[in-house]
């Protein structure tokens, strides 16, 4: 847990009230009339069919990272995990590669074949981490410690760096903000924390950490880093404040409405990506992990549609392509091979 300065830093922020970090809407973690017993019931003991694909996931492993000179790139690890390629620099974003995510190496959700090919080793050098929030399926204990030595930055919300000094992460190679606030790398890259609708806790104390999304700017482009949020009017906010983007990577998948305000639904997340003002919308937190009881390619069936409806230019990438940020549109590899 934070403790000493980094505690009292805490305790001065807006968004800290009663002993722990708050959303800016009121939000309850599970519906009204929803118990714990009840969502054990529902993810361990009933069967939902379809959490698992039957093959393995299609993917393209990479072998050697050449920088792009001109266009920001991506390459997507499956759920939340991926490198961002932007002016020279190597941008790793809430990488997971074990196999599991859970307090033990031994139970929990398993990665899907095919997702789980990919390692700290298929990486670049890589320049920056970052971290949205401490949840086991975005803050990977085994990955920070193997990389805790050769990347000289970690950008996180505000308390996790707790987690990673108690790792052996020198402090100094830790950058925690707070919503609204911004670090600029040596680089001359921009990052902005700005506010997600979620919650946080590696077991069950909550919300002691802050979960943030982030506005990375260099000098040609906007990302937005969207980490876990349950739809709300702060994506409207940052659209206004620092839109438009040129990719908006935002979570879809692991939804239920058993916990309907602390992640989105597909149509949530394409109206988010308009909210950003988004020109190109990339869909996360899927393709790796079953933690909810929706089939696994759920997400990327109604994102599709709706995106498609709306207009809202969508990009769905094999796990491990690289694609530039302005892509307009990629290989259908997810309809119809399931």
């Amino acid at each position: 847990m934070p403790s000493g300065k980094r505690l009292e830093r805490i305790k001065k922020s807006p968004n800290y009230k009663n002993n722990r970090f708050q959303n800016l809407s009121e939000t309850r973690t599970m519906k009204q009339g929803v118990s714990i017993p009840k969502i054990t019931k529902e993810m361990f003991f009933t069967k939902h069919p379809n959490r698992s694909p039957n093959k393995a996931l299609p993917f393209i492993k990479p072998s050697w990272f050449m920088q792009p000179e001109d266009t920001p790139e991506i390459t997507w690890f499956g759920h939340s995990s991926y490198l961002l390629q932007v002016d020279g620099v190597n941008i790793l974003v809430d990488p997971v590669f074990s196999e599991r995510v859970s307090p033990v190496s031994y139970a929990g959700s398993k990665a899907f074949e095919g997702s789980n090919v990919f390692s700290v080793d298929d990486l670049p050098g890589i320049d920056i981490i970052v971290i949205t929030h401490d949840h086991y399926d975005h803050l990977d204990y085994t990955i920070i410690k193997k990389l805790k030595n050769y990347v000289p930055l970690i950008i996180t919300s505000l308390g996790v760096g707790a987690h990673l000094e108690y790792w052996g992460v020198p402090a100094k190679k830790i950058v925690e903000l707070d919503w609204w606030e911004s670090y600029t790398s040596k680089e001359g890259l921009e990052f902005i924390a700005t506010p997600a609708r979620h919650f946080s806790g590696r077991t069950f104390s909550r919300n002691k950490t802050l979960w943030s999304s982030f506005v990375l700017i260099s000098k040609n482009n906007k990302i937005f880093i969207g980490g876990d949020s349950g739809y709300d009017t702060h994506f409207a906010t940052i659209g206004e404040k620092y839109g438009p983007f040129d990719m908006a990577i935002l979570e879809n998948g692991q939804y239920n409405e058993m916990w309907p305000n602390i992640h989105m639904f597909p149509e949530e997340t394409v109206q988010a990506a308009i909210d950003l003002k988004a020109k190109t919308l990339l869909p996360v937190h899927w393709a790796k992990f079953s933690l909810s009881t929706h089939t696994w390619h759920d997400p990327i069936d109604r994102i599709m549609k709706t995106a498609n409806t709306a207009g809202v230019n969508i990009i769905h990438p094999v796990l491990g392509e690289r694609i530039p940020i302005n892509t307009t549109s990629t290989n259908d590899w997810w309809t119809g091979r399931w």
